[in-house]
């Protein structure tokens, strides 16, 4: 039953650092085993939230997967809630939650936040568990350092980085 949790300070503000983690489609393009995204559905739920039903392939080597999730956009509360839906887990839960801090002006800098990234799952076989765990166990310790090279990339500034 593998979890991970982080919390990284970066040079970029919440805002910019939650539009890059809700910008779903981009994650090919940066992200560790994500050989694919696709949006099925958005809508809107009760609460004025952006609700996203997507599918994530994810592979290494010659193992290829693919899940479905439902990811909730929570722009007022500036957090992320990705609930597992299909696929080869029996269990995923995933959130991540940015804050503005606000010494960044004594850190010298215009913009600071921290991004706080926890996962939690389990395969649904035991044979994949043992065949890709391995794998996802380092590459979701890297998703936290892929989305702050990305907001580097994306913003135009060199963020270093704290673990707190």
């Amino acid at each position: 039953m593998p979890k991970f949790t982080t919390r990284r300070r970066v040079r970029h503000s919440a805002q910019n650092m939650f539009d890059l983690v809700a910008d779903v489609e981009k994650y090919p393009l940066f992200l560790p085993l994500c050989t694919g995204l696709k949006v099925r559905k958005r809508a809107t739920d009760a609460q004025g939230r952006e609700v996203l039903t997507a599918d994530m392939s994810v592979g290494y080597k010659a193992i290829r997967e693919t899940f479905t999730s439902r990811v909730t956009l929570d722009r007022a509360g500036m957090l992320i809630h990705v609930q597992y839906i299909d696929g080869p887990f029996s269990r995923l839960d995933n959130r991540w939650a940015f804050r503005d801090l606000a010494d960044a002006a004594r850190l010298n800098d215009r913009e600071a936040c921290e991004v706080e990234f926890f996962i939690d799952y389990e395969f649904r076989s035991r044979m994949l568990g043992l065949l890709m765990g391995g794998m996802f166990d380092v590459a979701f310790r890297r998703f936290a350092e892929a989305f702050e090279q990305r907001a580097d990339l994306v913003y135009g500034r060199r963020a270093t980085a704290a673990h707190i």
